[in-house]
C-alpha cells in the first residue's frame, strides 16, 4: 500500500482501509484486528482529558491500531485568535497514543463562541494568507505538517477565486498537506454544479496524506447534504476508484457517524474499500485483472 509521508519526510505506519471509531462502538469492536480495520480515526476532542474506563477502552485500541486524528473544532478559518491551549493539548495526545497525523476541516466553526458548525471560509487572497499563516503556527507547535481537508458547504460568500483554487492556494501557501474527502467532492459537484473528475484532479496529489469516504443524504435532485449517515453510493466508489487511478491508492478511511449500521455491515464497506484498492493496486502493476461474466 502507499504511505504518507511525515513532515520530517519518515513514513507513517498508515495503510489500507480505515475506519472512524465512535465512542457507541468501543464494545461492538473490541475483537477486530488490523486484518478486518487497518487504521482508525477519533476526534480528539472527544477523547482528550478522557479518563476511567472509557479511557481505557481507548487506550486498548491505540495501542492494537495505527491512529489518525481528525478535528472538530481548530476553526482554521475564524476571526477569533486560535486555542493555542487546544493545539498544545492535540499534541500531548498525540504524543501518549503515538498518534502521527492530525488533520482538520478547511472550515471555521466559531466566533467569540463556538457555532456548532462548519461554515465556508470566503474564496479570497486574503483568506488564503490569513488561513495559511494560521496553518503554519499550529504546525510549528506540532512539530509536523497537518493535513487540510476539502469540506462540504452549502453557500459561498465572497468568491473571488474557485473552490478549487482556493484550496490549492492554502495548501501551498501553507506547506501543509490535504485530506482528500471523495464524497465532500461529489456534494459540492452537484450543490455548486461542477465536474467532480476534473474537480479531483486539479487537487495536489502529492500533498494527499489519506482519503476520506461517506454516505450522504439526497434533500433534493440538486441538493446533497453531507451527514455520514448512510451507505456510500456508486458514483462516490467510482470517484475513489479515480483518485486511486489519479494518486495511487492511499489509505482510505470509512467515515459513518449516525445511523450506524451492525459491524458485518460496515465491514461489507470497508473490504469494499480494500478491494477497489487491489484492483487499483493490479491495474497499476500491469497484472490482469479478472472479471467474472
Amino acid at each position: 500500500m502507499s504511505r504518507p509521508v511525515s513532515a520530517e519526510g519518515e513514513y507513517t505506519s498508515l495503510a489500507g482501509a480505515g475506519l472512524g471509531l465512535r465512542r457507541s462502538l468501543l464494545d461492538s469492536l473490541a475483537d477486530l484486528s488490523t486484518a478486518d480495520v487497518n487504521f482508525m480515526e477519533v476526534a480528539p476532542e472527544n477523547w482528550i482529558g478522557v479518563g476511567g474506563r472509557f479511557g481505557k477502552k481507548f487506550r486498548s485500541y491505540t495501542e492494537r491500531f495505527p491512529f489518525t486524528l481528525h478535528g472538530l473544532s481548530l476553526s482554521i478559518g475564524s476571526p477569533s485568535p486560535l486555542d493555542l491551549e487546544f493545539v498544545k493539548a492535540v499534541k500531548r495526545f498525540m504524543t501518549e497514543h503515538n498518534i502521527a497525523l492530525y488533520s482538520e476541516h478547511l472550515t471555521y466553526c466559531s466566533d467569540n463562541g463556538h457555532l456548532y458548525d462548519l461554515l465556508p471560509i470566503p474564496f479570497t487572497e486574503e483568506a488564503v494568507k490569513y488561513t495559511a499563516a494560521r496553518i503554519r503556527q499550529v504546525q510549528d507547535i506540532l512539530g509536523c505538517r497537518i493535513a487540510m481537508e476539502n469540506a462540504s458547504y452549502y453557500c459561498a460568500p465572497e468568491q473571488d477565486m474557485s473552490e478549487i483554487d482556493f484550496i490549492n492556494a492554502v495548501v501551498s501557501e501553507a506547506d501543509c498537506n490535504l485530506l482528500l474527502d471523495v464524497n465532500n467532492i461529489y456534494v459540492n459537484s452537484i450543490n455548486h454544479r461542477y465536474d467532480p473528475v476534473a474537480f479531483l484532479r486539479a487537487l495536489p496529489g502529492e500533498r494527499t496524506t489519506y482519503i476520506h469516504i461517506a454516505g450522504h443524504f439526497d434533500e433534493a435532485e440538486d441538493l446533497r447534504v453531507d451527514t455520514h449517515g448512510s451507505d456510500v453510493i456508486p458514483p462516490v466508489w467510482q470517484l475513489l476508484q479515480e483518485a486511486y487511478d489519479c494518486f495511487g491508492v492511499l489509505p482510505t478511511l470509512l467515515e459513518r457517524d449516525f445511523n450506524i449500521p451492525a459491524v458485518p455491515e460496515l465491514l461489507e464497506e470497508v473490504n469494499q474499500i480494500k478491494s477497489i484498492q487491489a484492483s487499483a493496486q493490479k491495474a497499476a502493476s500491469g497484472e490482469e485483472v479478472l472479471v467474472r461474466e
